[in-house]
């Protein structure tokens, strides 16, 4: 079984070890492998469960989430709880099962089959993902349904908003959370494009590679799934050929928000 576990500890974090090893004591021929995403981005979470649940991969397959920035309650805590723990089972089987926080869930809502919260404990540790959920995770992958509670209802969870970074590549590509079928425009057409402050000319194309070195492309990226009715899902990406995006627009962070208009 390939697991993949998503979480907010930072790259190269002992965090994700001790994950790690607690998940393969309960799953020990499990195959896992870890992302880190910002700290407190549901967003980017969110993004890369529906990246990694909802396209082709193993048959066994676990999407293990842990962004928890414990803000659904402004108040003081007491014994360490924090948002609930959820299960979602998407329609290739993929299992789901990690923290209900902001956008976590929002980009597989409409492609699971059901998401169910999970009765286990909303306290106990400050690091629940260790101590508290591996135990739930495991009894789900083994069929164990007896901690299975109510469904969530699809309206109590956000949709995605549609004028975001989603994620940073490492080649400084912005992965946004604009759809593709959302734009409207003749190809190459120039577009002027604003993430936070700083505004940017670029082309709009069909294919990043399509526009020449130095020039920065607003184009429908590698990022995306197809839906359960069978129409596919394509991400808006802002990529400068030859550079970085994210250095264009003076290193923005997830989540900042991005207009365009065309020229």
């Amino acid at each position: 079984m390939l697991i993949h576990i998503i979480a907010d500890y930072g790259n190269n974090d002992p965090a994700f070890a001790e994950v790690v090893q607690r998940l393969l004591f309960y799953l020990p021929t499990a195959t896992p492998h870890c992302l880190s995403v910002a700290p407190f981005s549901t967003l980017a979470t969110g993004f890369w469960v529906g990246q990694l649940g909802l396209n082709m991969g193993p048959s066994e397959r676990l999407v293990y989430h842990n962004c928890a920035p414990r803000q659904d309650n402004p108040e003081g805590r007491s014994n360490n709880e924090g948002e609930g723990l959820t299960y979602a089972l998407l329609e290739n089987g993929t299992k789901v099962v990690g923290v209900w926080a902001g956008y976590s869930l929002s980009f597989i809502k409409h492609e699971a089959i059901a998401i169910y919260n999970l009765n286990v404990s909303r306290g106990g540790s400050q690091f629940r993902s260790r101590d508290v959920f591996p135990a739930a995770a495991a009894s789900i992958i083994k069929g164990d349904n007896s901690i299975i509670g109510d469904a969530i209802a699809l309206d109590l969870i956000p949709d995605p908003p549609c004028d975001r970074i989603a994620w940073v590549d490492g080649y400084g590509n912005l992965k946004t959370t604009i759809p593709a079928d959302s734009i409207h425009l003749p190809t190459q057409t120039k577009v002027t494009v604003r993430v936070g402050d700083i505004v940017s000319d670029a082309v709009y194309s069909d294919g990043s590679f399509k526009v020449p070195e130095g020039t920065l492309a607003f184009a429908p990226g590698s990022s995306g799934w197809k839906k359960q009715d069978g129409t596919e899902v394509r991400w808006m990406e802002l990529f400068l050929r030859g550079g970085s995006a994210w250095r264009r627009f003076g290193k923005p962070k997830v989540n900042q928000t991005v207009t365009f208009l065309s020229i």
